[in-house]
Formats: structure tokens, C-alpha cells, sequence
């Protein structure tokens, strides 16, 4: 009988938030004094502390509002994307010419080794799957022609014959992130996959670099479909130096990756599927990279962009960025 009874109490309360939470946070929006911030505010104090990212999703599903505080790339996953291309570089130029192994006591395995290409893996713990990094170089295409080819979602959709569906869902005015919906084919007889992500960009013309992170995102927007097989784990980093500047030919990028496509092959199978499928994108990039510079193709010059602050006011992050005048940032 307690248990009934308990279950039917928490029943109520689940359906209690269900019916109010969305009237609370519309409330919130059409308040000219509280504003959009005072309903995130008011769905901030609903959360157990404890268990915050479980917790925001929770409340995100019952509102339909997508928490960009939870969920948007945050500036320290962008400078430890850069930190690890330093040390990359350092590594390289120690052992110039040299096969020698990377970071062996992190778990990295060489498994490629081609002429400015080199491919590494490692285990993902408590799995069967892997974790990638590529590190390689460009001579003939600039920086910037590089980057902005992988950030245009509608060019891609012409130079890439996988992607079914490829579209901004929402942006983040204040930090730059936004969330993309990818669904991609998949070899014949396996179901095609989609992706919901959130991605961020970052470049620093005081230290040449420019850094690229994205990662799998919820989204109330995209909910999953019968017709593909949604991948929720899934992270990328690029990092890109030139070799001189961001608008001439030369550059090394470093690219880590992991997913879990979610198939029921073998082990040796997956793995085979994504250590090929990754330089096999990373030529099909490349190649569009020169048939936007040969053709004249355009691309938008994501990293010429900049949008206007919300209300007028820098963001946590771009206050940071002002603070400290070496990490100039600026966002698509």
C-alpha cells in the first residue's frame, strides 16, 4: 500500500512540474521586468544540486527550452584543444623525421604513418570503441580557406554525398556556440545516423591558432526518429596553425575524434569503419578545400564574423577575452 501510495505522490508531483514549469518559464518571458534570465533563474532554483547536467536535461524536456548555460562549449574545452597541439608540435619537431611513438603511457597507438599524415588511437574506458587523432599538414590551401570549408554547413551539403540532412537548430548569441542537426548515411544494410551537436569556434590571431570543438547535445527540437539511429556520444576538436599566416597556403591541424555509432558488427568492424572513415573525410575536406579556391566557389568567411552582443552586453566569456588581450577571440 506505501508503495502505491508513494508512487502516486511522486506521479503527481512529475505532473505538477509537467503542467507548470512551461507556464512559469513563459511567464518569466513575457515579464518586462524579469525577462527571459529571471525564468532560467527561477528553473535554476528547481535544480538538486548534486546532480546538475541529469538534472538541467530533466527540466529542458519538461520546459522545451534548450539550457544553453549547461550545454554551450565552454572556453576552458578550447584551450585545452590548443594546449594539446603545442604539444604535439613540440613532439614533432624533438624527433623531426622520426617514427617514435606519441604520449605511449596516455594510451596512444600509431596506427597510420603516411607523409604529413599520421593517425593514433587509443581505448575508451569501459568500452569496445576507440578514441582518434589525426595530425597532419596542407600546403596548397590556406588556413582560413580550411576552416571556413568545414564551419559552411551549405557547401557541405554539396561536396559531401553522406549527408542527408546538415542545419543550424539554434544559436548562442552570447558565447557563439550553436547546435547542428547531422544525419548521415551509413553503409548498406546499417540504418542511417544522426547527429544533434553543439559546436564553437575560436580564433586567436595573436597566437595563430584556431580552434574548432564540438560535442553530442540533447535538443527539445530534434527528438529522435524512427527512421535513424540517434549517436549521443560523439566529440571532435580541430586545431589549426598556419605556417605563416592565416591567409597563406601551409598549415597543421590536429584533429581528435571519438563516436559511438551504436551498430551490433564486431568490434574490429566499428573500428575499421571509423580509422577509415576519418582520412576519408579528411580528403573529401581537403579536395572541396580546393575546388572553393580553383572555382571560386563561395564560402562564407565565418571567421570575419562577429555577432552583437545580447542587450548590448560581452559575454562571460568575451569580458575574459578583454581582460586578457592575448586570447582574442572571435565567434561564428
Amino acid at each position: 500500500m506505501w508503495q502505491r501510495a508513494r508512487r502516486g505522490l511522486t506521479a503527481g508531483v512529475l505532473g505538477w512540474l509537467r503542467s507548470r514549469l512551461p507556464l512559469l518559464y513563459q511567464y518569466g518571458r513575457a515579464q518586462p521586468w524579469r525577462g527571459e534570465c529571471g525564468a532560467r533563474a527561477l528553473i535554476r532554483g528547481f535544480r538538486y544540486k548534486p546532480r546538475p547536467g541529469r538534472t538541467g536535461r530533466l527540466l529542458a524536456a519538461l520546459t522545451g527550452a534548450f539550457l544553453w548555460e549547461d550545454e554551450r562549449v565552454r572556453e576552458d574545452e578550447i584551450l585545452r584543444s590548443a594546449e594539446e597541439m603545442k604539444h604535439m608540435q613540440f613532439i614533432t619537431r624533438m624527433f623531426q623525421g622520426q617514427t617514435v611513438a606519441y604520449d605511449e603511457d596516455q594510451g596512444w597507438e600509431l596506427v597510420m604513418d603516411k607523409k604529413d599524415f599520421r593517425l593514433w588511437r587509443r581505448p575508451i574506458e569501459g568500452t569496445h570503441l576507440y578514441q582518434y587523432r589525426v595530425f597532419g599538414s596542407y600546403a596548397d590551401v590556406t588556413p582560413r580557406q580550411f576552416f571556413n570549408v568545414q564551419l559552411d554547413t551549405e557547401y557541405r551539403k554539396k561536396w559531401d554525398a553522406l549527408v542527408i540532412k546538415l542545419e543550424v537548430i539554434e544559436r548562442d548569441t552570447m558565447s557563439g556556440s550553436e547546435v547542428i542537426h547531422w544525419v548521415t548515411h551509413f553503409p548498406y544494410p546499417m540504418y542511417s545516423r544522426d547527429y544533434v551537436y553543439v559546436r564553437k569556434f575560436h580564433v586567436d590571431h595573436e597566437n595563430n591558432v584556431m580552434v574548432l570543438v564540438s560535442r553530442a547535445v540533447d535538443h527539445p527540437d530534434v527528438p529522435e526518429s524512427p527512421d535513424y539511429v540517434r549517436v549521443r556520444n560523439y566529440q571532435s576538436q580541430m586545431v589549426i596553425t598556419p605556417h605563416t599566416t592565416f591567409d597563406e597556403n601551409g598549415f597543421d591541424y590536429l584533429l581528435t575524434y571519438s563516436d559511438n555509432p551504436q551498430t551490433a558488427f564486431p568490434r574490429y568492424c566499428v573500428n575499421w569503419m571509423v580509422s577509415s572513415g576519418m582520412p576519408d573525410f579528411l580528403d573529401k575536406l581537403h579536395l572541396a578545400t580546393l575546388r572553393a579556391k580553383n572555382m571560386e566557389i563561395k564560402v562564407k568567411d565565418y571567421i570575419s564574423l562577429r555577432p552583437p552582443d545580447c542587450d548590448g552586453r560581452a559575454s562571460p566569456e568575451r569580458k575574459s577575452s578583454v581582460t586578457n588581450p592575448p586570447a582574442q577571440m572571435e565567434y561564428a
